[in-house]
């Protein structure tokens, strides 16, 4: 018995293609699901790890599909074979909750969210971080520390998130 997602699509291949080469791929035995880029976002980033952690990982029925392309420089997607049933469920349950909210893991979206905003805070030169401290009025010693400073309504943090 196979499972038939309802949220999956059969890989199908492009007009002008010259990529991947597997055997289960050309007999349109593999289902598309999550896909990311060179210029991903956090959070297709953090969705794209945590539902392949969620179905298991790479395996026999379960490929990371990576390809060039002239726009992005790079793209992956998760390739499933028709005879996973069980990732294939466990996928198709993600790819329709991913319909009405777009994380797959709160925990992981937001500790990438943080480790990113630290790290820009971190790079900053003390005048950048004391001009920040300015805007939020905090003190200007805060920009001192080598982490984000507290107090401010999260504006230091936003601001370093969305540089």
């Amino acid at each position: 018995m196979t499972y038939q997602p309802e949220n999956l699509e059969r890989w199908s291949r492009p007009d002008c293609f010259a990529a991947w080469d597997s055997d289960w791929q050309y007999s349109r035995a593999a289902f598309v699901f999550l896909g990311r880029n060179r210029d991903s976002d956090l959070l297709t980033e953090s969705n794209f790890e945590c539902a392949l952690q969620a179905i298991g990982g790479e395996s026999d029925t379960v490929k990371i599909v990576r390809e060039s392309h002239w726009a992005c420089g790079w793209i992956e997607w998760i390739a499933i074979h028709e005879s996973d049933c069980k990732a294939l469920e466990i996928a198709d349950g993600i790819a329709a909750a991913l319909e009405s909210y777009p994380v797959v893991s709160e925990d992981d979206f937001c500790e990438r969210e943080y480790e990113a905003a630290q790290s820009y805070w971190a790079e900053l030169t003390v005048k950048e971080r004391v001009e920040l401290c300015r805007e939020s009025e905090l003190s200007i010693f805060a920009a001192r520390r080598d982490y984000i400073p507290q107090g401010d309504c999260g504006y230091i943090y936003e601001s370093c998130l969305g540089h």
